[in-house]
């Protein structure tokens, strides 16, 4: 069957290169969504271990449609009992793009009644829909319509530990994209400096511990009915047999704000990971290491967050002259402010775009020969 993955928008390469490594395969990049050919054991695999998707998804199917009539015949004529129960709930949501049909409301009500039509004459019986929950995506894309069965449920960047957030929170999965891209292994010291409520760390130290992002969350497609899933109790122990105690990083989270740093804490601690990583508070300005050689990733505070450009400017310049200070040391920032840096005097070595939900920001990285 074919399956795609959805990533943040301008991380889809490093997404690529998960799947690569977890299932061998090279994957085609379909709308911004990277297409696999597989089967249950591998939703199962990139549900369990992909750290920067967004989703896992089945294609039920595909046709092109510019009116009603022929939005519900299309839909009917996909073969939803392989995979829904009679049972199931069914829910519908979508999008579209540049076509003709583009009230999505009206197409999720129209597209659903199809599905139940359909499900109603191959079970022969009307539907209660008091079963488990069956997810269906559809994307109308100049009158292409794409129907996708949503296989992860919650989004994936939801690996369970953060049960309360802090200001303009950074999700796991971009968290986790951002050390990828920083070309961290572990080795060295990695310190954020404006840690807020410690995703970035958090994802730093499941990566690497080898810990699976999805080990302690559920899916949706352990509970279909026309699947056997019985397998992924088995994944889970394999993975577990191949984490690290990683008593060996350096992991250092700094923030001047207390209560943020309560959450981090709390985050740590519900990951697990809270002996790894030793968060104190500080103001970013006064930090300094013993360490010759370390990595910063951070997500500084910005104009909404703090609502005051000359403060965002001082505290960026003050953010320059720390690094300055760090002799060796690799830098990575994600902001969404344009003048990053012409604000720390220093031209990155790469810049990357990369949306923080719908925030368009720039990833800028500072490599040292001598780290």
């Amino acid at each position: 069957m074919k399956i795609l993955v959805s990533a943040p928008s301008g991380l889809e390469g490093v997404t690529k290169r998960e799947l690569y490594k977890l299932l061998n395969v090279d994957t085609k990049s379909i709308n911004g969504r990277l297409s696999l050919e597989g089967d249950i054991l591998s939703v199962a695999l990139c549900n369990l271990h992909l750290r920067t998707a967004s989703r896992v998804f089945i294609e039920i199917g595909s046709f092109k449609a510019q009116t009603f009539d022929e939005l519900f015949d299309g839909i009917k004529e996909l073969d939803f009992e392989t995979y829904i129960h009679k049972n199931g709930k069914i829910e519908v949501y979508g999008s579209s793009i540049e076509s003709k049909l583009s009230a999505t409301t009206a197409c999720a009500s129209v597209i659903k009644k199809a599905i139940c039509t359909r499900l109603e004459n191959y079970y022969k019986s009307p539907l209660n829909e008091s079963g488990e929950r069956y997810k269906i995506e559809f994307v109308i894309r100049r009158d292409f319509v794409t129907v996708c069965l949503d296989t992860s449920g919650e989004g994936l960047h939801k690996r369970g530990y953060r049960k309360l957030v802090g200001e303009a929170p950074l999700k796991e999965n971009v968290a986790s994209a951002l050390i990828d891209l920083s070309f961290w292994k572990g080795d060295k010291p990695l310190v954020d400096v404006f840690c807020g409520s410690g995703t970035i760390l958090i994802e730093a130290c499941l990566m690497a511990r080898n810990i699976p992002s999805g080990l302690n969350r559920d899916f949706d497609f352990l509970h279909y009915k026309n699947f056997d899933t019985s397998f992924f109790e088995g994944l889970k122990q394999e993975a577990i047999s191949k984490m690290n105690d990683g008593k060996d990083l350096k992991l250092i989270g700094f923030d001047i704000n207390e209560n943020q740093l309560r959450l981090a804490r709390l985050h740590a601690k519900n990951a697990g990971v809270t002996e790894n990583i030793h968060f104190q508070q500080g103001d970013m300005r006064n930090f300094q290491s013993r360490f010759n050689c370390g990595v910063i990733i951070s997500n500084p505070p910005y104009g909404e967050r703090l609502l005051d450009t000359n403060k965002v400017n001082k505290l960026y310049k003050d953010f320059g002259k720390m690094f300055e200070t760090l002799n060796g040391w690799e830098c990575h920032v994600l902001t969404p402010v344009t003048n990053f840096e012409r604000l720390i005097s220093k031209t990155a070595n790469k810049k990357r775009k990369v949306y923080s939900g719908k925030l368009a920001c720039n990833y800028y990285s500072f490599f040292s020969k001598k780290c």
